[in-house]
């Protein structure tokens, strides 16, 4: 096996967990088409599934996530439940948050993903706060904070990244630039259109990457990771990657080329992928079938799981507002 050659169980796991992703996003497409099914506004982040399976998957269990608005892909690499997300998703108190965080600010501390949040720019100054936490307590973990292009040119991205340079923190910045900021594109928001540049202003290492192809992320995660991990410091990834859907499933991109769509679809990472593992030997037509099958099964399992689950009781909205003191 060669310096940057995947083992094939490694290969198997990084595309089955693409294939969840997806199966499990295109199920809430399917739901967010029934009247009054899902609740709230739904994110997603369908063409993206690489960077999550590839970050995530350079990650060991004691590091944290922080992720954004986009996050399912995240939680899901991570190994979070299937039926809890599915159901904290559709507002049941079964769900990983009681019901009470929805779709947008999803936290399972289970798997060590601290919080997710809507609020564009938000993650990194949280993010900032765990990271130092890690380091103040000598601890071998980072973390991994993800965000997308248009928060980017966020200030308060900046202050975090400038503080984590300052500090020396073991703090992992991953930028999904998907091509979309809302409906605008990169040139009409970014004055660079290579934002992994920005890194060196901040003292940190700053690497870009096809963010469609699976290997190249896990391997330049596994890279930056060390770097971070081995107290050198923060690092910067910019996964060049693209929005397949609306802001959300209410925005039908009216503002996309069709023509440009169709050119992405054909960069798919799941479809790249499984290309590559078929011509590897690594597998075969069965198994792709089954490992698909097995991804329809488990989100088919998570929607009658959510279906079944009934809404929090008025009971329970003062509860989980505060933290109360261990002595209260």
């Amino acid at each position: 096996m060669t310096e940057n050659q995947i083992a094939p169980d490694l290969r198997i796991r990084l595309y089955t967990r693409m294939i969840r992703i997806r199966r499990f996003e295109e199920k809430i497409v399917t739901l967010c088409q029934e009247p009054n099914r899902m609740p709230g506004m739904q994110i997603l982040a369908n063409g993206q599934e690489a960077v999550a399976a590839g970050i995530v998957s350079a990650l060991e269990a004691a590091d944290v996530i922080v992720s954004n608005h986009r996050s399912h892909g995240h939680l899901l690499a991570r190994g979070a439940d299937l039926n809890s997300l599915m159901a904290e998703i559709m507002a049941k108190e079964t769900g990983v948050n009681g019901g009470k965080a929805g779709t947008l600010h999803l936290a399972v501390p289970d798997v060590n993903v601290l919080m997710t949040s809507t609020v564009v720019g938000a993650g990194p100054p949280l993010a900032l706060g765990a990271a130092f936490a890690q380091q103040y307590q000598c601890a071998k973990g980072i973390t991994v904070v993800f965000f997308g292009d248009g928060a980017a040119a966020e200030g308060s991205v900046h202050e975090a990244m400038n503080l984590a340079g300052v500090w020396k923190l073991p703090l992992l910045f991953v930028c999904e630039n998907n091509c979309w900021a809302g409906a605008q594109r990169p040139e009409e928001h970014c004055a660079t259109r290579n934002i992994s540049q920005r890194a060196g202003g901040y003292d940190m290492p700053g690497r870009s990457v096809d963010g469609n192809d699976v290997e190249a992320v896990y391997h330049l995660g596994v890279e930056l990771v060390e770097h971070c991990r081995s107290g050198k410091g923060p690092a910067f990834i910019e996964a060049l990657t693209y929005r397949m859907r609306g802001h959300g499933e209410q925005d039908h991109q009216h503002y996309v080329d069709p023509g440009e769509l169709k050119i992405w679809a054909a960069r798919c990472p799941i479809r790249r992928y499984r290309e590559k593992l078929l011509d590897d030997g690594v597998l075969d037509d069965a198994q792709i079938l089954a490992i698909d099958r097995d991804a329809e099964t488990r989100v088919a399992a998570a929607v009658a799981f959510a279906d079944a689950s009934p809404y929090p009781g008025a009971e329970t909205a003062l509860t989980d507002v505060f933290v109360q003191p261990p002595n209260a």
